[in-house]
């Protein structure tokens, strides 16, 4: 695919995936609401998040008069005993994000959605990842660095959280934000589409 995709998202770890895989892209910033319905299932959530913002992408698109191109709209969120727990609202938010966390497997849900032409392909990779036990000082030293800030549960495991990280079972780059694996099957089946 020479053209290339639009990416509707400001996410540096996505726009690092894609360079990984050699897949071309434009950013085209979404402003999807970040928020769960009542009652609503992660799996659910993830993935209306994700079609959410490949469709606001491929409206600004189109109204910004750009070629036509599939746009990929993408969402992690963690999950632990069926809570979604979303981005840290602040300092004291993120420690307890990481306490909860600490010793225990949880879920990775990253959904993605690639529109072109009206159509949407679309997948979730669902992955499990288990902390070692953190104690309070590597919690607040990991919170000092200001990298779990923006991350969903509160810790990026490409980055320093990888010392906490004691397995993982599923799709690594899923968990980093963009399931690669999935992401080029959905390539192929609009490449074929064309």
């Amino acid at each position: 695919m020479t053209a290339g995709i639009y990416l509707a998202s400001a996410s540096p770890r996505r726009a690092e995936l894609l360079r990984q895989i050699g897949i071309p892209f434009e950013v085209i910033v979404t402003d999807a609401i970040e928020t769960p319905r009542t009652d609503e299932p992660a799996a659910d959530y993830v993935m209306r998040l994700a079609r959410e913002k490949a469709r606001q992408g491929a409206a600004l698109a189109q109204r910004r008069g750009w070629p036509p191109r599939p746009v990929l709209g993408a969402d992690t969120e963690v999950v632990l005993d069926g809570e979604i727990l979303g981005k840290p609202l602040d300092r004291a938010h993120g420690v307890e994000l990481l306490r909860r966390l600490s010793g225990r497997r949880h879920q990775v849900l990253t959904a993605i959605s690639l529109l072109h032409q009206d159509e949407a392909q679309e997948a979730i990779s669902d992955s499990w990842v288990t902390l070692a036990p953190l104690e309070q000082a590597n919690i607040e030293h990991y919170w000092a660095t200001g990298e779990p800030a923006d991350k969903a549960g509160g810790y990026a495991i490409q980055g320093a959280a990888a010392a906490f990280i004691a397995h993982i079972e599923g799709s690594y780059s899923g968990i980093v934000g963009l399931p690669l694996f999935e992401l080029t099957q959905l390539l192929k089946q609009v490449a074929s589409s064309k």
